[in-house]
């Protein structure tokens, strides 16, 4: 019967039907068929969008301004109607100082807001399957106000992205600069959904940092509603 398993390596053609194969011990054998995000990408369904090295240095960056002037460090809003459920995968954020007097951007953290159908800025996200600014429903935000938000974001959790996470002010000097942080990658994994109307947005909490710049990204895959 096919619902059995067979122990010991199989050696079959394209397109027979062959049973599930097993270890020594009785363990069903699993290998990776190709690399972790290729199936979304190669069915067009995976996006990004990001930016590069920009200065935060101002409190639309932070937790103290979620209204309509908030400037996503990075983000992403699905917009009412778009059909799809975006699946945040991973995000990405590199910090650096960009002077000897520097005040920490604090904790990174991710914001929400629901029912949006009014916001009219936006970047277009990148598609990872043709490299092209082309075929995603939602509109990324990276250095781009929520304009049209109705208001305010919520605060909802810590991210796992980091770097020069102090809010204290600092005065370095040319001989005891500030250690940087690495890069740092929040694997999300399909733990949070952006629905229709949703807006998720990632903001630092020192109001404002000083002499701080971050380069962003942002991955998700797009699904279409099954009703």
């Amino acid at each position: 019967m096919l619902s059995e398993v067979r122990v010991g390596p199989i050696t079959a053609q394209s397109g027979t039907v062959n049973p599930a194969r097993a270890g020594n011990t009785g363990e069903l054998a699993v290998l990776d068929a190709h690399s972790r995000f290729q199936e979304a990408a190669i069915r067009g369904n995976l996006f990004s969008c990001g930016m590069s090295l920009t200065s935060i240095s101002a409190a639309t960056f932070s937790t103290g301004t979620l209204g309509a002037t908030a400037t996503p460090i990075i983000g992403v809003w699905n917009p009412t109607g778009s059909g799809k459920n975006l699946v945040i995968i991973q995000a990405r954020v590199q910090i650096v100082n960009t002077a000897l007097q520097v005040t920490g951007a604090g904790a990174l953290v991710w914001c929400t807001a629901v029912g949006q159908n009014a916001i009219s800025t936006g970047i277009i996200p990148l598609s990872r399957l043709s490299l092209a600014l082309s075929g995603s429903v939602a509109k990324g935000f990276a250095n781009t106000a929520l304009t049209g938000l109705t208001g305010n974001l919520t605060v909802q959790e810590a991210s796992g992205l980091g770097g020069l996470l102090s809010n204290l002010s600092t005065l370095q000097t040319a001989a005891g600069l500030m250690p940087q942080a690495p890069t740092f990658v929040d694997n999300i994994d399909g733990a949070i959904i952006v629905p229709q109307g949703g807006v998720l947005a990632l903001l630092c909490t020192t109001n404002p940092p000083v002499a701080i710049s971050a380069a962003s990204s942002l991955l998700w895959e797009e699904i279409p509603i099954l009703t």
